[in-house]
């Protein structure tokens, strides 16, 4: 938020400037917002979000210009060497501030794993979190960490976790555990649940990874898994996803109101990372909450 924030702030003090909107001709350049990474992404959306209020505010065109590449450093240097004119803007945001949560947030999830493994393995009920507090204090103080400990921590309990998988004798796969939202599954289910964190995650440590790099099997098995929980929780009876290739999908009943798009944008919007490339009668409406 306080990233977003920044950016809306940055561009409404040069909207402000009523004088230049009110001097804008049809002879001058458009305004360019320039991404520092591939469309589909969240600094991209972020973006595309804030560029008809700004066409508004300026009464100019404003266009996106996509430029990744070196981890962001193509953009950064693209837009250093244009004229200091204000017509190009770098939207950027402070994600990184965001990736320890994330890289100790993959590491503790591995261990909690190992959690619900070793429940598997013994038939000692072991929950993934003693509370929700415990979990959120864990990754907080994970995030405190240097990046070597943070590569450290997230090496080392992938490679407990892998060597669980390995060694649970084949009889104890299909032995029932507890995710951490209440639901009982197969400890063979770890393995996705593993498998739809870490691609999830990918995107958003915002570093050019995109629902669109997904293989199918993952981003089919997505939408059901976001679909499912949905209509545990009686969310989203009124939706209806119809994707491009696929069978529509009825949350409801009663059919209602329709989000189109491709596979990977309408997974994109349904796991709440924004409404890139789908769209609806009308406005598109916010995903509900899945986990």
């Amino acid at each position: 938020m306080r990233s977003r924030r920044f950016i809306l702030v940055s561009l409404a003090a040069v909207a402000a400037g009523g004088t230049r909107a009110q001097a804008q001709t049809a002879s001058s350049p458009p305004e360019k917002l320039v991404v520092p990474f591939p469309p589909g992404g969240g600094t991209d959306a972020l973006a595309r979000a804030i560029q008809e209020p700004m066409q508004k505010a300026l009464g100019q065109t404003v266009i996106i210009d996509n430029k990744g590449g070196a981890g962001g450093n193509l953009a950064h240097e693209y837009v250093a060497k244009q004229p200091p004119d204000g017509h190009t803007v770098l939207v950027s945001s402070n994600n990184q501030m965001l990736y320890p949560f994330l890289v100790a947030h993959l590491g503790y999830n591995a261990v909690a794993l190992c959690r619900l493994m070793d429940w598997a393995a013994t038939g000692v009920e072991t929950l993934m979190y003693p509370s929700a507090e415990y979990r959120d204090r864990e990754i907080k103080e994970g995030a405190t960490l240097s990046a070597a400990a943070l590569r450290n921590l997230f090496d080392h309990t992938v490679a407990r976790l892998d060597e669980k998988w390995r060694n649970l004798d084949a009889s104890r796969w299909a032995a029932p555990v507890r995710t951490a939202q209440g639901r009982t599954v197969p400890a063979s289910e770890t393995v996705w649940m593993r498998t739809r964190e870490v691609w999830i995650h990918a995107v958003d440590l915002d570093n050019g990874a995109q629902f669109g790099d997904f293989p199918d099997v993952v981003l089919e098995s997505l939408l059901a898994d976001i679909v499912g929980a949905w209509r545990r929780k009686g969310l989203g009876t009124g939706l209806v996803l119809e994707v491009m290739g696929a069978e529509t999908v009825a949350v409801g009943d009663d059919g209602g109101l329709p989000v189109r798009g491709p596979l990977p944008a309408v997974v994109r919007w349904a796991a709440g990372r924004g409404a890139v490339n789908v769209s609806s009668d009308g406005d598109v409406p916010n995903a509900p909450r899945w986990l």
